[in-house]
C-alpha cells in the first residue's frame, strides 16, 4: 500500500486523533472536511457527503480510507452507501466505523451499510465502537456543568471507549492488510453504569455530578429544548434501548488485538480530559 489514506470526518473527535496517529506511522494523508483546509499538517480536501461532485478530487491518488456518519445525521444508507459504491468502483480499501450491536438485526440500518460494504468486492475492515468517553466533554459537557447527568440508560452498564483507542485501531486496519474482511467490536476495559460514571467523574473533577434516570419521552424533551431537533434526538433517545437491556456491558480484545496495547479506562480518559471537563 503506497497511496495516500483518505480520512473522512477529519476535524471530529475520531477523526483528528487518526490524522495524528497515521502521520506518526509516516503514512500520506489527505484530511477531508467541508471547508478542506489541512489538518494537523496532513493535506486538505474538500468532501460532502450527498455531493458527488466532491468525491473525485477528495479519491484522487487515494488506495485506503476511513469512513463514518458525520454527527447529527440519522440515515446512514443515504450518506455512507454512495461512499462505499464509488470507494469499491476505484478499487480502495475501506474502514468503516460502524456501531456497537448493529448486527442485532439486518433490518438495522447500520447493518445494511455493513453488508453493502462485505459485498462490495474492494478490501474493508469494520469497527463498532461502544459509546465514546469523549461525550463526557462534548454531548454531556452542560450537564456536567449543571452538576447531574439526566439519561435514559436506567442501571445499564456500558464498556465506554475512548476515541483516542477508536482513532489507533481505525490507524492499525488501515495500515496493514492482517485485518482485513474482518469485524471488531470496540470497548474499553470495563463496564459501568453511568451513576458509576458520574461518581468517577466527580472524583476527578472535584465537584460532585449526579444522576438521574430519566424516560426517552424527557429526555426527547430535553433535548429539543437544548436545541437538537427533533428527529435526532429520537434517534438519540433510542440507541440507549440497548443500554437498558444490557448490551453494551460486553467488553472485548479487539482494541488490544489491533493495537498490541489494552483500551484506556474511563479514569484515564477523564484525567486526560480533566480541564475540558471541569471547564
Amino acid at each position: 500500500m503506497s497511496g495516500k489514506i483518505l480520512v473522512l470526518g477529519s476535524t471530529g473527535t475520531v477523526g483528528r486523533p487518526l490524522v495524528k496517529a497515521l502521520r506518526e506511522k509516516g503514512e500520506t494523508v489527505k484530511a477531508a472536511s467541508r471547508s478542506g483546509g489541512p489538518v494537523d499538517g496532513a493535506e486538505g480536501v474538500i468532501f460532502e457527503f450527498g455531493k458527488l461532485e466532491t468525491f473525485d478530487a477528495a479519491f484522487d491518488g487515494v488506495d485506503r480510507a476511513f469512513v463514518l456518519l458525520p454527527g447529527g445525521y440519522t440515515d446512514p444508507k443515504g450518506l455512507l452507501l454512495p461512499v462505499i459504491e464509488a470507494a469499491a468502483a476505484r478499487g480502495i480499501k475501506l474502514v468503516l466505523q460502524s456501531a456497537m450491536g448493529v448486527d442485532a438485526d439486518d433490518s438495522i440500518p447500520y447493518r445494511q451499510v455493513e453488508l453493502a460494504l462485505e459485498g462490495a468486492g474492494t478490501p474493508y475492515v469494520i469497527l463498532r465502537p461502544n459509546w465514546f468517553a469523549d461525550n463526557f466533554h462534548r454531548i454531556w459537557k452542560a450537564a456536567i456543568d449543571h452538576g447531574e447527568i439526566a439519561v435514559p440508560a436506567a442501571d445499564g452498564r456500558t464498556s465506554f471507549i475512548d476515541a483516542r483507542d477508536i482513532a489507533e485501531s481505525a490507524a492499525a486496519a488501515l495500515t496493514t492488510s492482517l485485518f482485513d474482511g474482518q469485524i471488531f467490536t470496540l470497548t474499553g476495559p470495563e463496564a459501568l453504569s453511568y451513576a458509576q460514571a458520574a461518581a468517577l467523574l466527580s472524583d476527578v473533577i472535584g465537584r460532585p455530578i449526579a444522576y438521574r434516570a430519566v424516560d426517552d419521552e424527557t429526555f426527547i424533551a430535553m433535548l429539543t429544548g437544548a436545541g437538537l431537533g427533533a428527529d435526532y434526538a429520537g434517534f438519540i433517545a433510542s440507541i440507549f434501548h440497548p443500554v437498558r437491556e444490557g448490551w453494551t456491558a460486553a467488553v472485548t480484545a479487539d482494541v488490544e488485538t489491533l493495537t498490541g496495547t489494552p483500551p484506556r479506562a474511563l479514569r484515564t480518559y477523564a484525567e486526560d480530559h480533566v480541564g475540558k471537563l471541569a471547564g
